[in-house]
This record gives structure tokens, C-alpha cells and sequence, in this order.
């Protein structure tokens, strides 16, 4: 049996606020697969419940990946300023797949509108934190330039993350 893996399945589109329960869903499921549940992880952030509101605002941006064929979101990722940081500085901020959606190129695509929207917004660079055991999200962010810092920026309070990078824009 073939499975179509086709990106032409997918549209990437703003969050809207039918999206705060399915997205907060995939953010907990996907840090609950790599071990990174509580304090000092993404997943204990307050914003997970107003995800649509929290990105709504002033310089920030949400995507979510959505099959066209059956009106699943599967995967999402957005831009924000960094909390404590530089204003010309923004975050790349939980990017996350459901097993289904990873490997089909996505990843790239999610990250070309993201850092579309960071460069309309006029940030002069991305920063993103995340853990060296997310092998393949580390790759694709090498792939796009990111480099590493060896500590982190801001005060994202994501003392559980283990890698920093940052990209020019």
C-alpha cells in the first residue's frame, strides 16, 4: 500500500483560535515523545492555551500545517520577539510535527514563511532554542543557516533546552 506524501496535501496557514486545543495538543504530545514535560521546556508555557491570542500580537506569527484532505492540523511553528531579548531579535518558536507529517519537506517549508514573516516584521535575526536530541530538527536549522551559540539568549525560561542558535535575517 503507497502512501501519498505528497506536500500538495498540505496548506501552512495562520492559526486561528479553533486551533488553541489541537496545537497545544501536538506541542504536549511531541514533548511528551523526547521526555521534555514541565518546568524549563515549552511545554509548561502559560501561551499554550492562547496560542491564537498570544500570536496575534505585534510582531508575532503562528502557522499550522493543515492536510487538505481530511482538516487535520498536524504541525505548526511561528515567530515571536524574544522574551528578555533584543527587539531586533526574534524567536523561532514550537515548531512541532506529529510523526505523520515529518520527512515529507515541510520542515523547510514552515521555516521559509516563518522567517518570511520575522524579515516583514523587520527582526534583523532569529534565535531558536531547542535539544540535540531533536536530530532532525537540529539538521534542517544547520541546513537554514543557524548557527550555534554556547549559551542561551533572552529569558525564555527554557532552562531544559540543551542547544541555542541563531540566524541572520
Amino acid at each position: 500500500m503507497s502512501m501519498d506524501t505528497s506536500k500538495s496535501k498540505y496548506i501552512i496557514r495562520r492559526i486561528s483560535q479553533s486551533d488553541n486545543e489541537i496545537v497545544r495538543d501536538i506541542i504536549l504530545s511531541v514533548m511528551t515523545d523526547f521526555g521534555c514535560i514541565g518546568d524549563g521546556f515549552s511545554s509548561s508555557d502559560a501561551e499554550l492555551h492562547t496560542m491564537y491570542e498570544t500570536y496575534s500580537l505585534e510582531g508575532s506569527a503562528f502557522f499550522v500545517i493543515e492536510d487538505i484532505e481530511t482538516n487535520q492540523v498536524l504541525g505548526c511553528c511561528g515567530i515571536g520577539p524574544l522574551q528578555g531579548g533584543e527587539r531586533s531579535i526574534c524567536e523561532l518558536k514550537k515548531m512541532y510535527f506529529l510523526p505523520q507529517l515529518r520527512g515529507l519537506g515541510l520542515g523547510q517549508m514552515i521555516i521559509d514563511t516563518c522567517m518570511a514573516a520575522a524579515r516583514k516584521y523587520g527582526y534583523q535575526k532569529c534565535y531558536l532554542e531547542t535539544l540535540e536530541a531533536m536530530a532532525a530538527a537540529n539538521h534542517l536549522y544547520h541546513k537554514n543557516d543557524f548557527v550555534k551559540l554556547t549559551e542561551p539568549l533572552g529569558a525564555t525560561g527554557h532552562n531544559g533546552c540543551d542547544a541555542y542558535l541563531i540566524k541572520d535575517l
